[in-house]
């Protein structure tokens, strides 16, 4: 009779351990899964970087001269922009945003009614680059996420903002090749490097979207308009103020910490 009590505890005991084991199992994935909903804790800090175009007006000022005479025109300046932000919540949705980026573009291009003595093109190579550094403020349209307890927190999937800032916008115009001496009576043509580089006060203004495929990473898609005029310095003293402004289309990834 002992012997028989003894075998009946030992399976119960087994059958025990077995659904426990169960349990843990099937457990361990519910609750990895629902941490890969939530932060622990609102984010302190946001990191986004980004890539895109961006186009400057290149309307006025010393464009404006360039473009008379040289087969330039806005649409070619148009380049690759490189950025990203670092952003520190203050609540669900407003933001102070720390930005920078550069767009630099290289154009050929040659005089549009003279030819040299040979007829053939008289040549040149223009560069440009804009650099914007700003401290703004982000609005969002949604609030960022919600806590759901003392420690955790989730994102929103998708939150729309504006933004608005100011800063100063680093340039430099530069152009290599040969140009015609229009002071000369023969209008000789000649071989030159002429540049003009500074600082230009900025403000600006964007708006755009993130959404959030992790809880710490998103993809942000953002469009943005840089006003900012300067007289250009250097070879190009003399021009009028000349419009550095030009709107950008740029997206990336937002990391959250």
């Amino acid at each position: 009779m002992s012997d028989s009590r003894k075998v009946r505890a030992s399976t119960a005991t087994r059958l025990a351990l077995a659904l426990a084991a169960a349990g843990a199992i099937h457990a361990a994935p519910v609750e990895a899964q629902s941490r890969r909903d939530y932060m622990l804790g609102r984010p302190l800090a946001t990191i986004t970087l980004r890539a895109g175009a961006a186009r400057p007006n290149a309307s006025d000022g010393v464009f404006a001269f360039a473009d008379s005479l040289l087969t330039l025109n806005p649409d070619r300046y148009t380049g690759l922009s490189l950025g990203g932000d670092i952003g520190v919540p203050l609540t669900q949705r407003l933001e102070l945003q720390f930005s920078a980026s550069t767009v630099t573009r290289r154009v050929q291009s040659e005089y549009r009614d003279f030819v040299d003595n040979r007829d053939l093109p008289i040549e040149q190579a223009t560069r440009l680059r804009r650099t914007p550094l700003s401290v703004g403020v982000r609005y969002n349209l949604t609030p960022a996420g919600r806590s759901v307890s003392r420690l955790a927190w989730v994102p929103a999937k998708i939150v729309p903002y504006v933004a608005a800032g100011a800063g100063a916008m680093y340039y430099r115009f530069h152009q290599e090749g040969d140009f015609v001496d229009f002071r000369a009576a023969n209008l000789n043509v000649f071989s030159a490097t002429l540049e003009a580089k500074g600082w230009a006060p900025l403000a600006y203004g964007a708006t755009g979207v993130t959404w959030a495929f992790m809880p710490a990473v998103a993809i942000n898609t953002e469009l943005r308009y840089d006003h900012s005029r300067a007289p250009l310095q250097g070879d190009f003293t003399g021009f009028d103020r000349t419009a550095l402004s030009g709107i950008g289309l740029t997206s990336g990834l937002q990391f959250r910490f």
